[in-house]
């Protein structure tokens, strides 16, 4: 039963992060570390996720069956499908061919903290950057950028940086204002997100138990119901408030996750 309830626990910090660019894997890897939480390859920090994608494809949903429809006729929508995997592709091949490395060395929460912090200092730095947005909707960037935010979100690879940090941080650089960049992170989670899911569980399900499954289970469920609430909110708020609230996050959690460890271990 208390395993259920960190579960639990760690899927509401999943969905809760997952959105916003304060790395949920970072949080998820620091706060299991310090509630003792072990999941099997580390598979349980990846495979929630698919409750976070979920929540995306039911927000979205009216929108991306009308870019679906349109695919037929409509070139834009064509395009915008095409702009989605040429971003979605970087990941692809280098998650594959790092994807060992990346769990044996990089999930560490020693690192994990550091890149918190730094990633803190960098929001800070880009939301007092008088950026020129050139580009106000998602649907319509340019195909070289699509690419560029691509190999930008690689980046989140190591624990703490920030997937959708890495991807909205991105395009606001190359002339995405703040609300068409985090909405070009949404829809670049899904394919992101779904293939490290089927990739992650391919690997791993043979060594899967019915426990993990269940765990499994649990966080996915506690991930959609709590992504539901940060896709339905975050787009408007950071268009009015910015990124210096994630940043200090950030900052505030490296540092008190490097005096656990200092501490704690």
């Amino acid at each position: 039963m208390s395993q259920i309830i960190e579960a639990f626990f760690l899927g509401l910090i999943e969905g809760l992060t997952e959105f916003l660019p304060v790395s949920s894997t970072g949080h998820l890897l620091l706060v299991g570390h310090f509630l003792g939480f072990e999941s099997t390859g580390k598979t349980f920090e990846v495979l929630i996720q698919l409750g976070a994608i979920l929540a995306i494809l039911s927000v979205y949903f009216n929108r991306l069956w009308g870019i679906a429809r349109a695919l037929p006729y409509d070139p834009n929508a064509r395009r915008f499908v095409i702009g989605v995997l040429i971003a979605f592709l970087p990941a692809a091949l280098i998650g594959a061919v790092l994807h060992g490395f990346i769990k044996e060395v990089l999930f560490n929460p020693w690192i994990v903290c550091m890149m918190l912090i730094a990633g803190g200092f960098v929001l800070l730095l880009v939301d007092a950057m008088p950026l020129a947005a050139v580009h106000k909707d998602a649907t319509k960037f340019p195909l070289p950028m699509y690419l560029k935010i691509g190999f930008l979100q690689c980046l989140a690879m190591i624990p703490g940086v920030s997937r959708s940090g890495a991807t909205i941080v991105g395009a606001m650089l190359l002339g995405a204002d703040k609300r068409a960049a985090a909405e070009f992170s949404f829809y670049l989670a899904m394919p992101t997100m779904a293939g490290a899911f089927a990739y992650d569980l391919l690997k791993n399900y043979k060594v899967l138990s019915a426990n993990d499954a269940t765990l499994i289970v649990v966080g996915f469920i506690a991930a959609f119901l709590s992504a539901l609430v940060v896709v339905k909110t975050f787009l408007d708020y950071i268009s009015r408030h910015g990124f210096a609230p994630f940043a200090w996050w950030r900052i505030i959690v490296g540092a008190a996750g490097l005096a656990g460890l200092i501490v704690f271990g």
